[in-house]
């Protein structure tokens, strides 16, 4: 009975709330990212190297081997260097385009922090603790002239 009142606790607050669209999200973001690695930018450097597809792109340790009658009766051991590079640069671009997304998520943020740009409404805890150190900056120059 305590584990369901802990997860109760736990989907109440929002967390559980919070997770699925973060899960929703990074799928909808990864497919993104799929779309924009594979059909946008390895076809222009599939032209540039006449052609070469890097997915294809491997190290081939031993060949194949076909019987009589062409069938594969043991199969060909390669290192596939051409996906671990396409991996890699899907990797290299989430992390830009995270790094990107986030940049800009702190900048509101910290925007939305400053209290002293009333542009943005400032959020109260913030605008409270704001007061809250003038007022202690205030009663330490108070002590400090005694």
């Amino acid at each position: 009975m305590k584990l369901f009142k802990e997860f109760k606790e736990f989907a109440v607050k929002g967390n559980m709330m919070d997770m699925a669209i973060g899960i929703v999200i990074g799928a909808a973001f990864n497919k993104v990212i799929d779309i924009l690695a594979k059909k946008v930018i390895l076809p222009p450097l599939t032209l540039l190297t006449n052609g070469v597809n890097f997915r294809e792109q491997r190290i081939i340790l031993q060949d194949a081997v076909l019987d009589a009658s062409g069938a594969i009766q043991t199969d060909e051991v390669a290192i596939g260097y051409g996906a671990l590079g396409e991996a890699l640069l899907d990797f290299l671009i989430i992390g830009f385009t995270i790094f990107i997304v986030m940049k800009f998520m702190n900048r509101l943020r910290n925007k939305a922090q400053d209290t002293k740009d009333k542009t943005v409404t400032t959020p109260k805890d913030i605008e409270l603790l704001h007061r809250l150190t003038d007022l202690m900056e205030e009663q330490n120059r108070l002590l400090k002239s005694k």
